[in-house]
């Protein structure tokens, strides 16, 4: 029998991951990135012998696939996907893909913000409880790369709205959604209402026993819900008032009471990641630690002793009374709205890159109060001027790293916070946000 072809469209981790899965289940497998392909990954090819192309798409190469699995960046709008879907050929994700081959349970975890934090609390808690757990998605090792290799009996998975548009008959045992604030507009025609769906594909195909954590303070999900059948048990969390079933705040202790039996009770001064999001973020870690019956000293012990991530209002330094932080992840205007309402002091923002449709309006009420000057970081920073040229004095333009950081120094006083919190995608200037965090560190450390 002729073997199954699955094409594999772009050669990151998770392309390169889904090719070893599809190589090791016995498929024809062809791995084609219309960029150049990362040392790493083109040597794991050449070392597994699976053939590739990169620079290019290699049309009659490609619509000759049984089924093909892309990378979450191309957007659908690309012509080889609409030349795939004219063909009828299915083009699913990596974690739809790598789903079909593990009989391990899934916690998924999508929003527009918060997610790599809440993901990474959940492993952090599950790991430290004795599971045997996996991280992968939008974070870590790919998925389909471990499913491939590794044994374990749970995964936590970031899951983005890109990978969500791409997996049709994948089933979250426990589903989480955090939030949904404009974010990528630019892929869903500037429609909320086609953003917010995507993210509600999050609980297709729950089941009754399964499980939906969603904030209840969050008016996009709460107008999403009204139209989305939800099969599994809701748990919701707020900050704002008293729920059943899930998570809330009184005072300053997080209840969590999904079992009447065992309630948790915890001070939010407990809490190693603080600020209003990690409250949300550790509400949603703490429901899927009981819904997994994981002891409360476990939970309050792994809540208590997390490390912040990398780029996410990670503190750098501390100079002649100055702050500065790395909040680079903040690709998005309701990052930085989060990142800003963190901050306690007067601040000099570092913003700019590729902007996604940004509405800056939800940013300006913050910037009022504490904003005393903009340092833009990007190749064409006029949407920045135009959106705060009332309410910030000093609006400065630079086009490296190095440059912003030393113009931040000379504007920032003692007891000022420098926040690099961009609002926008980093591709202008550099590789991604990762490097755009890194080279604002290195500025930093030099000064």
């Amino acid at each position: 029998m002729e073997k199954q072809r699955i094409v594999i469209l772009g050669a990151g981790e998770s392309g390169v991951g889904a090719a070893i899965l599809a190589q090791k289940q016995g498929f024809d497998v062809f791995v084609s990135d219309f960029g150049a392909i990362a040392g790493r990954y083109k040597e794991t090819l050449v070392e597994l012998n699976i053939a590739f192309e990169e620079k290019q798409h290699t049309v009659a190469s490609i619509i000759n696939a049984n089924e093909v699995i892309k990378s979450p960046g191309i957007a659908d709008s690309v012509s080889i996907i609409k030349e795939l879907k004219k063909k009828n050929i299915p083009v699913i994700s990596e974690i739809e893909f790598a789903k079909r081959y593990t009989t391990a349970k899934t916690i998924c975890i999508t929003g527009s913000n918060g997610k790599t934090t809440t993901t990474m609390l959940t492993y952090h808690i599950l790991k430290k409880a004795g599971l045997n757990v996996g991280l992968a998605g939008n974070i870590g090792h790919s998925f389909a790369a471990q499913v491939a290799t590794e044994n374990f009996d749970w995964y936590v998975l970031e899951i983005s709205s890109f990978m969500l548009d791409d997996m049709y008959d994948f089933r979250a045992d426990i589903a989480v959604l955090l939030n949904i604030t404009p974010d990528h507009l630019d892929r869903y025609d500037y429609k909320m209402t086609n953003y917010a769906a995507s993210k509600m594909r999050i609980v297709q195909n729950q089941r009754p026993e399964d499980h939906f954590i969603f904030c209840a303070d969050d008016e996009e999900t709460l107008k999403a819900l009204k139209s989305t059948k939800v099969n599994s048990q809701k748990c919701p969390f707020s900050i704002r008032k008293k729920v059943e079933g899930g998570a809330y705040l009184e005072g300053n202790n997080i209840h969590i009471n999904i079992n009447p039996k065992d309630h948790l009770t915890m001070s939010i001064s407990e809490l190693a990641l603080q600020g209003k999001h990690n409250i949300y973020n550790s509400m949603a870690s703490g429901i899927v630690a009981k819904v997994l019956e994981i002891r409360n000293v476990t939970i309050r012990e792994s809540m208590g002793d997390i490390k912040n991530i990398e780029h996410r209002l990670e503190h750098v330094a501390k100079i002649s009374g100055v702050d500065y932080i790395n909040d680079s992840k903040a690709t998005n205007v309701n990052s930085t709205w989060y990142a800003l309402e963190s901050v306690n002091t007067d601040v000099i923002l570092i913003m700019g890159g590729v902007d996604k449709g940004n509405d800056y309006d939800m940013l300006k009420d913050l910037v009022k109060q504490k904003v005393k000057a903009i340092v833009c970081l990007g190749k064409n920073n006029k949407r920045i001027h135009e959106a705060f040229e009332d309410d910030v004095e000093i609006i400065v333009n630079t086009f490296s790293a190095n440059e912003a950081v030393q113009v931040a120094y000379h504007l920032a006083t003692k007891g000022n916070t420098v926040l690099l919190s961009p609002a926008c995608a980093s591709f202008d200037l550099f590789k991604n946000y990762e490097d755009r965090g890194n080279q604002f560190k290195m500025a930093v450390k030099e000064l």
